[in-house]
Formats: C-alpha cells, structure tokens, sequence
C-alpha cells in the first residue's frame, strides 16, 4: 500500500535516524509503537525488523506496515544469526533492561554497529535532588520513584563510557541533548554534558 508522510520525529530519534545509512537492515528492540522504523522504512528505504513485548504497541507497528515480532528483546534477539543486522537500535530503553552488558553483548553479535541512548542519571536537576533529599526525582524523563522503577539500571553518560571498556565495545559517536516540550525540541551539549543533557544517545561498534 502506499506509506503515509511519516510523522516528525521527536528529536532524540531524529539524531538516531541520522547515523543509520540508507537501505540498512535495521533491528529496533523495544521499537514501541514503530515510529522511528516506519520513519527509517519510508525515509531511508531500510529494511526494518522491530521486537516489541507490548501487545497495543506491535498492533500499532503493524497498521504502519512495520516489520515487528512480539517478545522479550533478550530472547528473541537469540534467534538471529552473527551480523543478520548492520544497526541494532535500543532507543530509551536501556535503563529498563536486567542485564546492559548482555543485551549489548547480543546487539554487537547480530549486527554491525549499534545504537543505544538512555536519559543521563549525572544530570544536574537529578543530583540536586539525591542531594537534597537522599532520593532519586521523579521527572518528566524518569517519570517512577525510585522503589517500583523499571529503570533498574541508573546510567550517567559518564558511566556509559566507563561500560564500554569494560564490556568491550567502542563508542564511535555520541550526543548528548537536552529535550523539551515532550522531546519534540532538543539542543545538543557540548558544556558538561554528563550535568546538563537529559539523554545520551550513542553509536557503538565492535571492538
């Protein structure tokens, strides 16, 4: 059928979709509803591959024609062969995942560079607030207190760079963005990033 105008893309998933080269085998973990691959399918003619556990949001990736399994990310990512993938894509969701070094161990076998970003826990409203008050906040980006968060793990940009020489992987790229208005509008930060941006997105390669 013929694809709809994709919507604008919220700006953190704006800087993702640039670093994917066009007609890429993509594989979005935790895709969502499908917005960033339905973008990535119209936009750059990739050939997409999403896994999504939540059964209203695969409904909603399906009705945009996106290419999606149902399932744990961590299980089904087993299936796929070394390299089936040039991007895995794991946008957000990071935090939210048992065992980081894990899943990303996976992504760099099943493909050839991945992506991952997470809201930074060293920004400055975050420590102001632990400091304040010996608690994690609960903010528009980490919308859980702390004691029934799914956000399990809490990663600073800072700390993301650290994992990566412990689990051997390379950061080719990386940005750090303060977003606003429901992420719509962002800017990025070269000052201090690892106090001042809200989310860290970063490109990784193989070692």
């Amino acid at each position: 059928g013929c694809l709809m105008n994709p919507e604008p893309l919220r700006y953190d998933l704006k800087f993702i979709a640039s670093w994917i080269t066009p007609e890429a085998k993509v594989l979005g973990l935790g895709c969502g509803e499908g917005d960033l691959l339905y973008w990535l399918k119209k936009e750059k003619k990739v050939r997409e591959r999403g896994i999504e556990i939540e059964e209203s949001k695969v409904a909603k990736c399906i009705e945009k024609g996106v290419s999606v399994l149902q399932g744990d990310i961590n299980e089904e990512i087993e299936d796929y062969p070394d390299n089936a993938f040039d991007f895995a894509i794991c946008s957000q969701t990071l935090q939210q995942v048992y065992e980081p070094s894990g899943l990303i161990h996976s992504m760099m076998r099943v493909a050839k560079m991945g992506i991952v970003s997470f809201p930074n826990f060293g920004h400055i409203k975050v420590r102001m607030h632990l400091l304040l008050t010996g608690r994690a906040p609960v903010t528009k980006e980490l919308p859980y207190s702390w004691h029934d968060t799914p956000n399990i793990r809490v990663l600073s940009l800072n700390d993301f760079q650290k994992f990566s020489n412990q689990v051997g992987f390379k950061v080719l790229k990386k940005a750090a963005i303060n977003t606003k208005n429901n992420h719509r509008h962002g800017k990025t930060i070269n000052f201090l990033p690892n106090l001042f941006a809200t989310y860290g997105i970063f490109l990784i390669g193989k070692d």
